[in-house]
């Protein structure tokens, strides 16, 4: 049985974009009857001022460095197919078909709002292509995330307009068979529905919402994996102590210090150490995880709430505003909030797996273990053990640090030096998509090395959410009793980062949409 979201019921929320992105579920998108009115309002300011005569750029005259030439109004459908087809510049390997479902529901949710001047029936075709399973060919390469991400976007008009590649049941084919397979009719764009469909930031933000929702997953997972290293390496919780992190009460560090106690409640390895251990203090890797991870918690808070703005926000331009009757034009297109944003997802997401491949190490050497076999193998010599995994980290984590780098910064003139600053917002999300996919590997490293090393603490137990962590990673991987290609290992334990698996361990596992106590 299909499930169903209505668009204009109210904001969309982030988790709504993810189940309508995945296709996993049958979400059949509607539009409702608020978002309805809204367009009919907006479209028929536009109406009246056509009849007015009245010069709007984009409506009535050319676009950018031309927007001081005049259309006739019988050239002005015209007008709007060519810019279409100008615009779709876009070269290079197709989006994700999760990040293109993405673009289509927030694009249309975004028309919906009714300050873009479109009819219903651009919105309608829109939801159809979600709903019928057609997925515009969008190349990755093209938009510099001003006057919004022109080219991306201009490849999925090209196929609401009955044009372009679509994929539809994992073949590509042209836009029109694969509306005419579901039984829809192309739209003739009307004045303004070309430039409506271009303008805004729905690339950019819709990769980015789906980097985010992947970072705080794996940012939970990296807890797990940081919680489960320290009971490896016989370190103590006492940097995780409530008292502490009070008089220093970043709202991430407080959350991370909570989920961390929680993991770690009852753990018969942390008794059996208590008293008689010379060590004072553990490296910072395992102390300051509270710190480190608890920075980049707030740092995907503040993309969130970003994101969340970005989603519900009117991106277009020239504005309509149906209130006062009045068109506007502005820069609302211009995608720098969610450029940097997205430039700082990177960052916190390259520095978790930075310190996920410290605990690694720390676990593999033998004078840094506290006493585990090197490589965590018996027989060291005649094998190997984790060698090399944790040389694979350490390649994934360079890589992830060279895709900190940000791309908001990075500004060059477009458009005739008519759009001489731009925020090259599609950069910035792609790349965070990248970076977290190397986190969810490193990660997933540390949570099959820091399970083979609790193998050599038994029979003494871990707490009791690294205990069923552990559990976790030995229902998809036996103990390493002899040396079989950690790749495979890897692999079957990255889902558990992806899939949300080890949020569920823990009650105090921060949640995303929670607000955080400081």
């Amino acid at each position: 049985m299909a499930d169903f979201l209505e668009l204009g019921a109210g904001p969309l929320t982030l988790e709504d974009v993810a189940r309508v992105a995945s296709g996993r579920e049958r979400v059949q998108v509607v539009l409702g009857d608020e978002a309805a009115a809204r367009i009919d309002a907006g479209r028929a300011v536009v109406e009246k001022a056509l009849a007015s005569g009245s010069a709007i750029y984009g409506v009535t005259t050319g676009f950018g460095r031309l927007s001081d030439v005049r259309v006739s109004p019988e050239d002005l459908e015209a007008l709007q197919a060519n810019l279409v087809r100008s615009h779709a510049a876009g070269v290079g390997p197709p989006l994700p078909r999760e990040v293109v479902r993405a673009v289509i529901l927030l694009r249309a949710h975004v028309l919906a709002l009714g300050y873009s001047g479109v009819r219903r029936v651009v919105v309608e075709r829109l939801l159809d292509l979600l709903n019928h399973g057609i997925h515009p060919v969008i190349p990755e390469y093209g938009s510099v995330g001003a006057s919004g991400d022109l080219a991306p976007l201009a490849h999925l008009a090209l196929v609401v307009m009955g044009e372009g590649q679509a994929e539809r049941w994992g073949r590509e084919l042209p836009g029109g068979e694969a509306l005419q397979q579901a039984g829809l009719e192309p739209v003739r764009l009307g004045p303004k529905e070309g430039l409506a469909l271009l303008n805004g930031t729905q690339v950019q933000c819709a990769a980015g919402i789906l980097a985010l929702l992947g970072a705080e997953r794996a940012l939970c997972a990296a807890n797990v994996a940081g919680a489960m290293s320290l009971e490896a390496l016989r370190g103590t919780p006492d940097a995780f102590d409530e008292a502490i992190q009070r008089v220093r009460p970043h709202p991430g560090q407080i959350a991370v210090a909570e989920h961390l106690r929680d993991l770690l409640r009852d753990s018969e390895i942390r008794e059996s150490h208590r008293i008689g251990d010379p060590r004072v203090q553990d490296p910072y890797s395992i102390r300051c995880i509270p710190q480190v991870h608890g920075a980049a918690l707030d740092a995907l808070r503040f993309v969130r709430r970003t994101l969340e703005i970005e989603a519900n926000s009117a991106t277009d331009n020239p504005l309509v505003f149906p209130r006062d009757g009045r068109i506007l034009s502005g820069g609302n297109f211009h995608g720098q909030p969610v450029a940097q944003a997205l430039d700082l997802l990177a960052i916190a997401v390259a520095d978790l797996a930075s310190i996920s491949q410290r605990r690694l190490a720390l676990m593999l050497d033998p004078d840094l273990s506290g006493g585990l076999p090197p490589f965590l193998t018996p027989e060291a010599g005649l094998r190997s053990g984790l060698m090399i995994a944790e040389v694979s980290a350490a390649a994934l984590v360079s890589e992830a640090k060279r895709l900190a780098v940000p791309a908001s910064v990075d500004s060059i003139p477009t458009g005739a030096n008519k759009e001489d600053h731009v925020a090259m917002g599609v950069h910035a999300a792609m790349k965070g998509l990248r970076a977290l996919d190397l986190l969810e590997y490193v990660v997933a490293f540390e949570l099959v090395a820091a399970t083979q090393a609790l193998e050599f603490l038994k029979p003494l137990r871990p707490g009791r959410g690294v205990e069923a962590a552990c559990r976790a990673v030995r229902e998809q991987v036996a103990p390493l009793d002899a040396d079989r290609p950690p790749a495979r290992d890897v692999e079957r334990i990255v889902g558990l980062v992806r899939n949300g698996a080890l949020v569920a361990l823990s009650p105090a596992a921060p949640r995303a949409d929670a607000p955080l106590r400081g």
